[in-house]
């Protein structure tokens, strides 16, 4: 029950934080925006709700998801509402993206609750449903084009009334698992401890290629589909729900894999599979079909990566810190997904051409791919900073 009640309140506050990004060029044809203030616009909500990851994952570390899964979702709703009145003003707008980055901070709430109540063999299966819920995405890439053509308010009003049901559920149904460990120690303190784990910062790294390649795509993919291909708004928006559906089918995939194999291994793997398909679009080819193959490639590579990494996450960190280090790693990989929309939109400006962005992905990939499998296969040599190794099953 708490499995499924967090991945759908992840799924409608994801929606929720991905508004925008498919009305942007809505947004640009009406307020008459360049191409960097588009993506500064749709970006916004992206670093927001990342750099919220790291206080609301200490938070529910001290006081528990059943209390700040309802919070969240319900102070998400005023953001979502205030985008109707503000529409027409760039600024108005800009501000109120800020604040509808806390539908983004779920995330830190869901991955502490679902990971306490499985046991470690289940864990990457269990983080990997839960992670599903970035189908909000794909719903709000699909969903959101669709209503606002029949009342550009609609979306606002549909998304803000399911969340207000939702808070009413979580608020029944969420329950924190009885014996779990309350941390006495102050917020600051908390964080401080979690950010002195080398692993926090070695998972932050590939998580910032992982789900911030997802989100980066999420937020962006509509804007490059319409610009390069020039794509009407509904079918880049269609397709781009096409590329976020593959990444949440593949993320409980990737998670079962690495409750299989070593995690460590897994994510090697799939941000090698990344770092390959990232190469052809830099070539820019035609849409249909070898542009379409290789974006669904480098949406299961994401996927997949995205479930691993969390697995390994379980892995290594010490149960009362899960939230802590969870919001830590979540907001670097939201920071991970803020720079691409700002760099794709000022490449283009500068070459008319998305080349050098998909060349820079192929290479972070490259890295990560890399140190992922160099560096954390094998536990800590003896007398090295405290890293929990992860404990390979294959």
């Amino acid at each position: 029950m708490n499995l499924v009640v967090a991945t759908v309140g992840f799924t409608l506050t994801f929606w929720a934080w991905d508004l925008i990004a498919p009305l942007g060029s809505d947004y640009r044809d009406r307020l008459g925006l360049t191409a960097l203030q588009q993506s500064l616009l749709v970006a916004v909500p992206v670093i927001a709700g990342a750099v919220g990851r790291v206080p609301v994952g200490a938070l529910t570390d001290r006081y528990g998801a059943r209390l700040m899964f309802p919070l969240v979702s319900a102070l998400t709703i005023v953001p979502v509402l205030l985008l109707i009145p503000t529409r027409d003003s760039y600024a108005a707008t800009l501000a109120v993206a800020f604040l509808l980055g806390l539908g983004g901070t779920t995330f830190a709430i869901g991955v502490p609750l679902v990971n306490s109540w499985f046991p470690p063999e289940r864990r990457g299966l269990g983080l990997g449903v839960f992670g599903m819920g970035m189908g909000g995405v794909a719903l709000s890439g699909y969903f959101t084009p669709r209503m606002a053509r029949h009342d550009e308010a609609l979306p606002f009003l549909v998304v803000g009334s399911a969340l207000a049901v939702y808070v009413l559920l979580a608020a029944l149904l969420i329950r924190d698992r009885p014996d779990r460990t309350v941390p006495t120690a102050s917020l600051a303190g908390r964080l401080a401890r979690s950010g002195r784990l080398r692993v926090t910062w070695e998972l932050s790294a590939l998580y910032a290629i992982g789900f911030g390649g997802i989100v980066a795509f999420g937020v962006y993919l509509p804007t490059y589909l319409k610009t390069w291909y020039g794509l009407s708004p509904t079918d880049a928006g269609t397709k781009a729900a096409g590329f976020a559906l593959i990444t949440v089918v593949m993320r409980p995939l990737g998670g079962w894999l690495a409750d299989r194999f070593n995690p460590a291994v897994v994510t090697s793997a799939a941000l090698g599979f990344i770092a390959l398909f990232a190469i052809v679009p830099a070539f820019e080819p035609a849409l249909d079909p070898v542009g379409t193959i290789c974006l669904l490639c480098l949406a299961a590579g994401l996927g997949t990566a995205g479930g691993s990494i969390f697995t390994l996450l379980s892995r290594v960190t010490p149960q009362p810190q899960v939230g802590s280090v969870t919001g830590i790693v979540g907001a670097v990989g939201g920071l991970g997904g803020f720079v691409p929309p700002l760099v794709m939109g000022a490449v283009y400006s500068v070459q008319d051409s998305y080349s050098i962005a998909f060349m820079l992905l192929s290479d972070l990939a490259l890295a990560g791919c890399v140190y992922a499998y160099a560096g954390m296969r094998k536990p800590p040599p003896a007398g090295a900073p405290h890293r929990p190794a992860p404990t390979p099953t294959g």
